[in-house]
């Protein structure tokens, strides 16, 4: 293993057991122990857990025997189901950057885990996740327990750039040695509007290692646009909160309670329908710019990576019907039933209720909301003209 990456990296074989102690000596995690089997002293709890690790010595092993039958329970509580549809890649010993809309702070990496086993992929993702949300001990150690590496936040210039050099020596490491599939959002952040848009500072930070031109190093990397479809965001009426908080206090900023709730509540909430829908990997394509300026090409990777995305959405009623009360028309009244239309505006009316802040402004939640279930269908209607 290259100590170069010690910082930022998952735990690697051989240092599991050390890790589930240090979650054990920890004492908000031993409270969340304590929230599954309040009935059972702290001893007998951390004697299970520790027989429970035997045979674990890697993170993909940790995954497989706990992440997974917890995430499956998860969805069975809290969804109806998951689907997931690709073209143009194969369960072979190809390795992927899965470059994704995000959706979810916690699940859309971790779902997407569970479909590359279930579908027979020869292993899971590294997964990219931001420092700026590892705001306990417990929870660092947990993610980079499940493959997470470490995304560092606010920092200057200067450090930005060696930190942005460094991830993008370790992706290139994790494909081409580690022989491992990489997950990472296509933004920093989730887009509260759910209009998604592909950062070019990120494919920058990609093509910064690698070997020959801007096209090649990319091609190392193997970039598959993904795209995530939820019928119903547990953190709707959240976002939209947020919005008019930021509306009427431009300074406002989230506590660390705050996105440790909307992490919970993303986890927890009622998602209806999901859908995972991987596109051909971009290599296929990226050929065609050898020719454009340089300045235009991650312009021009940005658009076709979006495109990609947006016409691989899974579209639901409640999009639909979003759209038409947004607008108020009738466009997409073929896409929905009327029971349909009234099953979502009781949704909408539910999540606005739910809501509880100063000075409420439910026109302009409302409204948030409404663009929020809208974006999909217009850009997917963009994308596929």
């Amino acid at each position: 293993m290259n100590s170069e990456f010690d910082e930022i990296r998952p735990f690697a074989e051989g240092e599991v057991k050390q890790a589930v102690e240090s979650l054990l000596a920890d004492r908000q995690f031993s409270r969340i122990l304590q929230g599954f089997v309040p009935w059972m002293p702290k001893w007998m709890r951390n004697g299970l857990v520790r027989l429970a690790f035997i045979g674990v010595n890697t993170p993909l092993q940790f995954q497989l025997r706990f992440i997974k039958p917890v995430l499956k329970r998860i969805l069975r509580k809290c969804s109806t189901g998951y689907t997931f549809a690709y073209s143009g890649i194969s369960p072979g010993p190809e390795r992927y950057t899965f470059i994704s809309n995000h959706r979810d702070i916690v699940l859309d990496s971790a779902i997407l885990d569970l479909l590359l086993h279930e579908y027979h992929f020869p292993t899971t993702c590294e997964i990219a996740i931001g420092d700026n949300l590892l705001i306990y001990p417990w929870i660092k150690t947990l993610v980079k327990l499940n493959k997470a590496f470490t995304v560092k936040r606010g920092l200057s210039p200067r450090e930005l750039l060696e930190s942005s050099q460094r991830m993008s020596r370790y992706m290139h490491y994790a494909i081409k040695e580690k022989h491992e599939n990489i997950w990472i959002a296509q933004r920093e952040g989730r887009a509260k509007d759910s209009s998604d848009q592909t950062q070019e500072s990120l494919l920058k930070m990609f093509a910064m290692d690698g070997e020959g031109s801007i096209i090649d190093r990319l091609k190392e990397l193997c970039l598959v646009p993904l795209s995530i479809s939820y019928e119903y965001d547990p953190c709707d009426y959240l976002k939209a909160q947020e919005f008019q908080q930021k509306r009427d206090n431009p300074s406002f900023r989230k506590s660390k309670q705050d996105d440790l709730d909307n992490m919970k509540t993303g986890i927890f909430g009622k998602k209806g329908r999901i859908h995972y829908e991987a596109m051909p990997c971009i290599n296929t394509w990226l050929d065609e710019l050898t020719e454009v300026p340089k300045a235009e090409v991650f312009g021009k990777i940005a658009q076709r990576i979006d495109q990609q995305i947006h016409a691989g959405y899974q579209l639901f009623p409640g999009n639909y019907v979003a759209a038409d009360m947004l607008n108020e028309t009738s466009t997409y009244a073929g896409e929905y039933s009327s029971e349909e239309r009234t099953t979502f505006e009781a949704y909408l009316q539910s999540r606005l209720d739910l809501i509880q802040i100063e000075n409420k402004d439910e026109a302009f939640l409302r409204e948030r909301i409404l663009t929020m279930y809208a974006n999909p269908v217009i850009n997917k209607q963009k994308a596929l003209q």
